[in-house]
């Protein structure tokens, strides 16, 4: 088997996710993944596929990614390892559809509007 690769986004975070036979190492951006996430409910986000299809020990997991925050990262990664989970096997698609870990989650920040201080925030209104 060769490596399959996939590509994970969410608000301005990329992240390349590549997939082959191993022992279950996660690596991201020359990092394990416990170093690179240090809060623990971000490390639980990114192996949350690999869980839910009981593949974490099965194959090694590098990723390059970039852009955005920690959080915006680690779910640009959840859903790169869920495509390419679903590449390596159909059947993984309906466990992992269910958790919501295919769906391109496309909220991100409003721009800033002119004549104002945030994007709907506005300054104060004097009538007189």
């Amino acid at each position: 088997m060769e490596m399959i690769n996939a590509t994970g986004r969410r608000k301005a975070s990329v992240a390349r996710v590549y997939l082959k036979k191993g022992e279950g190492k996660i690596e991201v951006n020359g990092k394990d993944y416990r170093d690179y996430f240090p809060q623990v409910h971000v490390q639980i986000a990114v192996t949350a596929p690999l869980q839910t299809v009981e593949m974490a020990n099965l194959y090694d997991v590098t990723v390059n990614v970039v852009g955005g925050g920690f959080k915006g990262q680690a779910e640009a990664v959840r859903m790169g390892i869920s495509r390419a989970l679903v590449q390596l096997n159909e059947d993984f698609r309906k466990p992992l559809k269910e958790r919501k870990f295919l769906t391109r989650d496309a909220r991100a920040v409003e721009r800033k509007k002119y004549g104002k201080p945030k994007a709907r925030k506005s300054f104060q209104f004097s009538k007189r």
